[in-house]
């Protein structure tokens, strides 16, 4: 007698349950076998003794016949057994396949407890502003650095002009020119040369007119 009530029976688990039905299935199938060597041996002694002894033959088929009833009893166990053990199975991979998906349900839900859609928001607008920021720093690393000095055009140009002018200066003096010297271009306009007058063509009718009389003239020498 237990001084705190009876004991409490140790929970079976479903892996324990199904290798206690797979033992189970094991000695059914031996027992089966060892009927179906009984049935065999029974029949071959009805067969020995079916003309000669009547009586002994027929005992041995009675006796086979309780063999035959106890392996169709056996087929029905083992039947039951084998679904039992399929069903504990399938429930078995149900139940972890379940335990899992509650495992990832409760990691999704506890990392969505850190975020929210104001968060996501705030975290790309971040995201946004770091990368055009990044941009504008980019643009301005790559333009030329300057001098701080603005510079005239129209005086450059004036001064390019200068240059110029001193080279071609130059190239005349190597040249043995005296720019002061120099003869000055005549500023009047040269005459028009006179062109002869050009013969004025005549017509085709008085042409052939006188290709005419040309012609009767050498008809009539």
């Amino acid at each position: 007698m237990h001084l705190f009530g009876k004991a409490k029976a140790a929970q079976t688990t479903p892996k324990d349950a199904i290798v206690k039905l797979r033992e189970s299935l094991e000695m059914l199938e031996k027992r089966e076998k060892y009927l179906q060597t009984k049935i065999d041996a029974e029949l071959k002694i009805a067969k020995l003794n079916a003309a000669k002894n009547k009586r002994v033959a027929l005992m041995a088929l009675k006796r086979k016949k309780t063999y035959e009833e106890q392996i169709n009893k056996i087929m029905g166990s083992r039947m039951t057994l084998e679904t039992q053990a399929m069903a504990i199975e399938n429930a078995s991979v149900n139940l972890e396949t379940m335990q899992a998906m509650k495992a990832g349900a409760d990691a999704m839900k506890q990392i969505h407890g850190k975020l929210n859609i104001d968060k996501v928001d705030d975290t790309m607008d971040d995201i946004r502003e770091q990368m055009d920021l990044a941009n504008e720093i980019s643009d301005a690393i790559s333009q030329p650095v300057g001098f701080g000095t603005e510079f005239d055009e129209d005086e450059l140009n004036e001064e390019l002009e200068l240059m110029e002018q001193e080279a071609l200066d130059a190239q005349l003096l190597d040249t043995g020119v005296d720019l002061n010297t120099a003869p000055a271009v005549p500023s009047t306009a040269v005459p028009a040369i006179a062109q002869a007058p050009r013969p004025v063509k005549k017509p085709a009718v008085e042409e052939e007119d006188a290709e005419l009389a040309e012609l009767q003239a050498s008809m009539a020498m």
